[in-house]
């Protein structure tokens, strides 16, 4: 399945969604995988120290444009991903990546379609629609 589109994506997930065939039980494993993957970030930080993080409020001159403000706003994550970290997440990424595109073969609804929907909103909203 290398390079596979969402479309294949989403076909092959719903040919393995065997014993997960319940909305709840794929509701409450996005829910368990999106865990997975916040654990993993935060023991990039406790335990292997790759990432950490420096948080403070976010100081944005009142002057700036709007348009501007992401110049200013900053992500509070220092260092970079080992490999092991890199792995873990991706893995985990996958998971709830895999429970997104079950939640929408449950509900009859097309991954690819949700996502172009979304990269619309965002293209024609642009910066505001993250507010």
């Amino acid at each position: 399945m290398r390079g596979a589109g969402c479309e294949e994506f989403q076909k092959v997930v719903s040919e393995y969604l065997v014993r997960n065939r319940s909305v709840l039980d794929v509701m409450t494993k996005l829910q368990d995988a999106a865990t997975r993957v916040n654990r993993a970030i935060a023991k990039a930080v406790t335990y292997c120290g790759c990432l950490r993080i420096e948080a403070g409020k976010q100081e944005i001159p009142e002057d700036v444009k709007f348009a501007d403000v992401h110049s200013y706003v900053k992500s509070h994550i220092e260092g970079e991903l080992c490999p092991n970290c890199r792995d873990v997440i991706e893995t985990e990424l996958g998971n709830a990546l895999f429970y997104l595109a079950a939640t929408c073969c449950l509900l009859g609804l097309d991954l690819k379609s949700v996502l172009e929907r979304e990269d619309d909103r965002i293209s024609t909203l642009g910066l505001y629609s993250l507010t």
